[in-house]
Parts: C-alpha cells; sequence; structure tokens
C-alpha cells in the first residue's frame, strides 16, 4: 500500500511538472533540415539555439530561461525548438553558413528554413521572450536587404545596411557592404575616420581590394591607427581566412585546393612576413582532422625548420594531442616525442624560457611542466 500510495504521489507530481513545463526542444541531433519538416508539418517557425559546451551565458539560459512556464508557453506553440553544438561535426559547417561567431546566438527560421531574425546573449524570462517577438516577422528579406540586392549603392542606405549587420554579427554580408562603401578608395580610406573604422571592423576577406592595397602599403594606416592595430588586423584577416580553406562536413575535413594556392599565391605577392604560418597552419590542421599522421608530422617539421616560423610551447603540446587516439602510429608518435624533448632540452639549456602565461593569462603550471606531463601521458603514466 505504501508503495502504491509513492507510485500514485510521484505520477501527480510527474504531470504537475509536465503542466508547468519550459520550452521542448527537439531531441539531440535533430538537424535543421529535420525541424524544417516538422515545422512546414506543423505550420510553425523554428527556433535554434546556437550553442558551445564552454560558454557560461548558453549554460545559465538552459538552466534558467528554457525551463520556465512563462517561456514554455510563448515558444511551444509558435515553434520547434532544436539546440546545437556549433562546434559538433553537424554543427561546424552549419556555424560557418550561418556566420555565428558569438555564443549563445539565438536564429529564428520560417517553416523553409530561411533565417528571419536573429539576437544574441544571455537575458531574463521576459526580456527574452521580447526579442524572439521583435525577431519573428517572417518577412522573408528585410527591406534594407531588398534593396541591397536590387543594386541599391546609396551611400547613407550603406551605411545603414551595414549598421544592422554589424549589430547581427552577420560578418560575410557586412563585409560585402564595407566593400562597396570603400570602393575607389582603397589608397585613401585610411584618412577619413569613419572609412577607417569600417576597414578596421568589417572587412574580413583577404582578396578584398582595400585589404590587399592595405598589405601590401601598409604605411598609411600604421600612420593613422597604429602599428600593433594594423598587425593585429592582418593577422585577424588571414587567419579567419585560412580557417575557412577548411571544408568540414558531417565528421570529414577537406582542403579547398584552389583558394588555398589563391591565397597563397596572394601571400607571397604580398610579402607577408611569416606567410608560411599561415599555409603549415591550415596543412596541419588538415591532416589533423583527417586523421593523416605520417602528412600531419610532416608539416609540424617543416613548421618547425623554417627559420621565420616559431612555435611556442602551448602549440607543441596542443600538437600531441592528435597522438592520443587509440592506435596512433608509433613511429610518428617517436616523432612527435623526440619534437617535445627537443624543446624540453632547449628550455633546460636556457637557449629557451618556459612559458608562465599567454597575455594577461596566468598558466598554471609553466610549460615546461606541461610538456613533460604530455611525455609522461604518451608513456602510459598517469599525470600527478
Amino acid at each position: 500500500m505504501k508503495k502504491t500510495l509513492s507510485l500514485i504521489l510521484a505520477l501527480c507530481c510527474a504531470c504537475i511538472t509536465a503542466m508547468a513545463q519550459g520550452m521542448n526542444f527537439e531531441p539531440d541531433g535533430t538537424t535543421l533540415e529535420q525541424a524544417s519538416e516538422k515545422a512546414k508539418a506543423q505550420g510553425k517557425l523554428i527556433f535554434l539555439d546556437c550553442y558551445t559546451s564552454w560558454c557560461g551565458p548558453c549554460k545559465k539560459m538552459a538552466k534558467d530561461v528554457f525551463p520556465q512556464e512563462s517561456v514554455g508557453k510563448y515558444m511551444n506553440d509558435k515553434f520547434i525548438n532544436i539546440k546545437i553544438d556549433m562546434e559538433s561535426a553537424y554543427g561546424a559547417p552549419l556555424a560557418k553558413k550561418l556566420q555565428v561567431q558569438a555564443y549563445p546566438t539565438f536564429v529564428i527560421f520560417n517553416a523553409d528554413a530561411k533565417e528571419i531574425g536573429r539576437f544574441l546573449g544571455g537575458s531574463d524570462a521576459p526580456g527574452f521572450i521580447k526579442r524572439v517577438g521583435e525577431n519573428s516577422n517572417d518577412n522573408s528579406e528585410s527591406d534594407l536587404e531588398k534593396r541591397w540586392k536590387g543594386g541599391d549603392r546609396d551611400p547613407q542606405f550603406l551605411q545603414d545596411y551595414l549598421k544592422t549587420l554589424s549589430a547581427t554579427y552577420k560578418g560575410q554580408e557586412a563585409n560585402d557592404v564595407a566593400e562597396a562603401i570603400l570602393a575607389g578608395k582603397e589608397s585613401t580610406f585610411a584618412a577619413d575616420e569613419n572609412l577607417r573604422a569600417i576597414f578596421l571592423r568589417n572587412i574580413i576577406n583577404p582578396f578584398a581590394p582595400s585589404f590587399v592595397y592595405t598589405l601590401k602599403n601598409p604605411d598609411a594606416l600604421k600612420a593613422a591607427a597604429g602599428d600593433a592595430v594594423v598587425a593585429q588586423k592582418i593577422n585577424s584577416v588571414l587567419s579567419g581566412y585560412q580557417r575557412d580553406l577548411v571544408i568540414e562536413d558531417n565528421g570529414t575535413a577537406t582542403l579547398d585546393k584552389a583558394n588555398f594556392d589563391k591565397f597563397a599565391a596572394l601571400l607571397k605577392e604580398a610579402n607577408v612576413s611569416r606567410a608560411n604560418h599561415y599555409t603549415l597552419s591550415t596543412l596541419i590542421t588538415v591532416a589533423e582532422k583527417q586523421k593523416d599522421l605520417a602528412s600531419y608530422i610532416k608539416y609540424i617539421k617543416e613548421y618547425l625548420a623554417d627559420p621565420q616560423l616559431d612555435a611556442d610551447d602551448m602549440t607543441i603540446a596542443k600538437w600531441a594531442r592528435a597522438f592520443s587516439a587509440p592506435g596512433a602510429d608509433p613511429k610518428y608518435k617517436d616523432e612527435m616525442r623526440n619534437i617535445m624533448k627537443q624543446r624540453l632540452a632547449d628550455i633546460e639549456s636556457g637557449k629557451r624560457q618556459a612559458m608562465h602565461q599567454i597575455g594577461n593569462m596566468r598558466l598554471s603550471v609553466p610549460t615546461d611542466e606541461l610538456l613533460r606531463k604530455v611525455l609522461e601521458a604518451f608513456d602510459g603514466k598517469m599525470p600527478q
């Protein structure tokens, strides 16, 4: 009897909980395409929570906002709700396609999976509901987007459209509009504060005429913005593009060879300092994702042999992670072990100094100790 009563009470509690539920999310692994089919069948929109495993505000939204009854009442009748880890095999290429660069990002689609709105960052339940409502008008294309696609290049319109795109972190579209604003001003924009800010904030295409000009003739922008700002901008654009050269799809990775060759030619033509850093880093990444350890260690050794390049201790430790996979070829694992031993020998002899911090972040252990721990793991020893 007591057990029966407990069961009844448990069932009652479950019913009460069900009636006061928050957002209903589709099962983990549900794709945008699957959500679209369900949205069409039910006459709903699609709500996508773009998150990562390390994002604190993402976890707070999942814990404190999505479970609230008021949020569930608003969302469940109107939306097919899905959440996707943007660093998963499916999520990574989707993040690139959607140009998601900050987390959490919330994207709203119509039933055909065409984006109609997005917003970023955490909020409380009333704020979240308000922002969803503001971004759920299915106009298919905004008036600004229609004007842009229709060929409108009025200077004030371009400024307004760029501001809208920047606010929603649509990087590629913002770059395209910024290129239109800077067209014909490649050699003069550095002297104009507004145009200079547009270049520094929005240009991400290394083949944009304004960027190519700056890559070859950086002095004017350096005089206006400072050497460090220009160096950071150039590295940011080149590093960002090298990541785009790695095409990932459902757990597989390939190199965009045509654009890689074009990129390498640009680096050579502009006589970019440490050009091989960008090309070799790309090849190292592709080889790692393809689990091609022979090519992986080959490109690492080429990187280390280049007198213009320098891999710090943290980079070497990061490179070693690929050899933690079961069945890693002992031959290539030994070569990576020797690279770490050589770095430790250089530190012990005073040829190099161990790193104690990266930028303003102090490391919990110096990098020589980190490398020793990695070596112990290579030898099957548990780190202390």
